[in-house]
């Protein structure tokens, strides 16, 4: 699921990234937010972060 919303984080496809996120939510634990920071993270190019 991670790898799904880094993609869609990347291919900046708000829709797909609202629903994965919301799926995220129900199913995730605080270990899966540290490894999805990490891998948004990886995948933005830098200085990208916090930019639309």
């Amino acid at each position: 699921m991670i790898e799904a919303i880094t993609e869609a984080v990347r291919d900046g496809d708000d829709r797909t990234i609202r629903r994965l996120l919301t799926r995220f939510a129900e199913l995730a634990t605080i270990s899966d937010l540290y490894a999805l920071r990490d891998t948004l993270d990886t995948a933005l190019p830098p200085g990208a972060h916090g930019q639309r």
